[in-house]
């Protein structure tokens, strides 16, 4: 069964990672940083806008930077803010992943592949990261499926 696409967003407060997954949900591909300004509310939506159209993108999966004790704090309540921000711009479903070590994998990743500087991490890490949080939350959804399957 081929589904629309699925957009992942790692939410900052100067760019969001972009990651989207293939048309049957199975993997995650990292595909662009879009800068934004979150002081003065410039949150990139006419480029998102044009790759929810580009990939015809039925949900959106944005990241939750929840506190290591797994409660929300400042950062998870700014991404919870976007979430609702693009549901009322786009009028699409937003699910929120945990991403509490993502960007620590990321840049694990990027080390042990040996040829990334620090400053070449710099520029991709959002993008990789968007690409991990889309991905659990694919791989997490297929577990799921696989269960439901069994009973």
């Amino acid at each position: 069964m081929i589904v629309n696409r699925i957009l992942g967003l790692d939410v900052g407060s100067k760019t969001i990672g972009v990651a989207v997954s293939d048309p049957f949900g199975w993997t995650a591909q990292g595909i662009e940083i879009i800068q934004i300004d979150e002081i003065n509310e410039d949150y990139g939506l006419p480029r998102l806008a044009e790759l929810i159209a580009e990939y015809e993108v039925e949900k959106f999966v944005v990241g939750l930077p929840k506190n290591m004790d797994g409660t929300i704090g400042e950062r998870a309540e700014a991404s919870m803010r976007f979430g609702e921000l693009i549901i009322a711009e786009f009028n699409l479903p937003v699910e929120y992943e945990d991403e509490r070590l993502t960007t620590l994998q990321a840049n694990r990743m990027m080390i042990e592949e040996g040829d990334l500087s620090r400053q070449k991490r710099k520029k991709v890490i959002d993008k990789i990261a968007a690409m991990m949080i889309l991905q659990n939350y694919l791989d997490r959804k297929d577990k799921m499926k696989e269960v439901m399957d069994h009973d």
